[in-house]
């Protein structure tokens, strides 16, 4: 497999679909190790229209859910399985910093690395970057 792919293989592995479809592109994937993803952020999104109108903020829970995404297909493919098959849900996030605002024009870049896994589990930590300073970082547990 080729370790990047674009938005219709990711639409392949994740079970999301408009507008909760938070990445648009992988950019590298090392199973069991690391992937990194791209998603950019427009005015058009739309929570933007209510967070905030007059000053538009992409909502960090969002960013969260992202990231929960990118690690979605890194558990995916490091398991050699398609998503759809079963599910894979958040158990837990810990770590949650925000250290920049996010908004229309940026383009974020999620970094999710693996921590451990037993069997169904896995512990990623994840960061996120504009413009290669941090924006924001947890480390997440999830489920198939």
């Amino acid at each position: 497999m080729d370790n990047a792919f674009d938005i219709k293989e990711i639409i392949k592995l994740l079970p999301h679909r408009y507008p909760f479809i938070m990445i648009d592109r992988i950019l590298e994937l090392t199973p069991g190790e690391k992937v990194v993803a791209l998603k950019n952020v427009t005015i058009n999104e739309p929570f933007f229209q209510g967070h905030f109108p007059e000053n538009p903020i992409m909502p960090g829970v969002l960013i969260i859910e992202a990231m929960g995404q990118a690690g979605a297909v890194l558990a995916a493919k490091s398991l050699d399985r398609e998503p759809h098959d079963s599910l894979i849900y958040f158990m837990g996030i810990d770590k949650v910093k925000f250290r920049k605002p996010v908004t229309p024009g940026d383009q974020l870049i999620f970094e999710m690395k693996f921590l451990k896994q037993r069997r169904k589990v896995f512990k990623m930590s994840g960061t996120a970057y504009v413009d290669e300073k941090v924006v924001a970082q947890a480390e997440l547990m999830a489920t198939f």
